[in-house]
């Protein structure tokens, strides 16, 4: 995730004025997918599908995400 980041501020800081949005966009996302990591080691949505237990906190975290992400 780590790397990513990089990759897409790289591309941020790289672009053309008309596509810096869409590469800001790109950033701020691949942002949000390192804080995730970042706190929980892992991303929690994936749990139920693997078989995996969620905590309480991954649990609140993905019943929040559904409503911040549209979900």
């Amino acid at each position: 995730q780590s790397t990513s980041v990089r990759a897409f501020k790289m591309l941020v800081d790289l672009s053309f004025p008309e596509a810096r949005s869409t590469y800001e966009s790109f950033f701020e996302y691949a942002l949000r997918h390192y804080e995730i990591v970042e706190r929980f080691g892992r991303f929690p949505h994936r749990n139920m599908i693997i078989g995996r237990a969620s905590t309480p906190e991954e649990e609140e975290f993905i019943n929040k995400s559904k409503e911040s992400w549209g979900q």
